[in-house]
């Protein structure tokens, strides 16, 4: 029985272990983003606003940036699966957004790794 229970616990960590993010890997995906964002100590508002932070935060809330209506009248909160659905497509996210990155992230653990990068810059 003892052994049934010791293979149960390892097939439920598995998961876990196989999607670990990458935050490294999201540093250097992170450079797609870096034309029109900045992140980190001292980042500032650029053609997007900074995004320091931004996880669990309502979409708009940077001070000092002209987001569109449609971005500031989202009701979208940056839960971990509106950033990943954000970085594969903004515009299906939110439509009428002024982002302009129509590629997106088209892997899904290059946005995974993206959104682990993201977190570890937050300092708060």
């Amino acid at each position: 029985m003892r052994n049934w229970i010791i293979a149960a616990a390892a097939l439920v960590a598995v998961p876990g272990i196989v999607s670990a993010q990458d935050a490294d890997n999201g540093a250097n995906i992170f450079k797609r983003c870096a034309a029109c964002h900045q992140i980190g100590e001292g980042a500032k508002n650029g053609l997007g606003p900074h995004l320091d932070c931004i996880a669990g935060k309502p979409a708009g809330h940077v001070e000092g940036f002209n987001y569109s209506d449609a971005v500031k009248n989202s009701g979208i909160e940056w839960t971990d699966e509106n950033l990943l659905a954000w970085f594969e497509a903004d515009d299906k996210l939110i439509k009428g957004n002024k982002m302009i990155f129509p590629a997106g992230i088209k892997n899904a653990d290059d946005r995974a790794d993206l959104l682990a990068f993201i977190k570890t810059q937050c300092k708060e």
